[in-house]
């Protein structure tokens, strides 16, 4: 059975998962973008993915750089997550434009958290490029993430149990 596309980018939308930006500087250039496809993959080594679309200058710019960061935004942040997602591309020419950074060799976002990598694979699947990083450091900042679910930003709030 094929499943259409349609389909399951409907039941991805119910798969609620936290805002990131990926952002990159090196030979190729000063690049981020928004991503919302990202998880650990291992604690020995500290290694993560993250998914992007082969054809988008961001995957171009990490595999040539072969650094990136991953910027885990803060709830109020969704302004920062517009910007990296090529909202506001024609009133920006430069995306780090106004954005609050922590200057180093990789641009990293002020109040995220951040894990700062070095490409270990970049293996193609589909439409994108599962990007795997190696991290060689970590900033945590103690600050509720910024989700996305069903097409909107949200909030991340604790559950009361109930004892039964």
């Amino acid at each position: 059975m094929d499943l259409d596309k349609k389909t399951f980018i409907n039941a991805m939308r119910r798969v609620a998962s936290s805002v990131t930006v990926v952002t990159t500087n090196g030979p190729a250039g000063r690049y981020g973008a928004t991503v919302s496809a990202f998880c650990s993959v291992s604690a020995d080594p500290p290694t993560v993915l993250v998914c992007l679309n082969s054809e988008s200058r961001i995957a171009r710019n990490v595999v040539a750089n072969k650094k990136f960061n991953i910027n885990v935004l803060p709830q109020n942040a969704n302004h920062i997550a517009q910007r990296f997602a090529g909202a506001q591309d024609e009133k920006f020419t430069d995306r780090f434009e106004g954005i609050d950074l922590n200057q180093g060799e990789i641009p990293s976002i002020y109040g995220a958290t951040v894990l700062s990598c070095e490409l270990d694979q970049a293996i193609p699947s589909g439409s994108h490029q599962i990007i795997i990083g190696k991290v060689q450091c970590v900033e945590t900042v103690n600050k509720q993430p910024l989700t996305y679910f069903d097409g909107a930003y949200h909030q991340v709030a604790p559950l009361t149990l109930e004892v039964i």
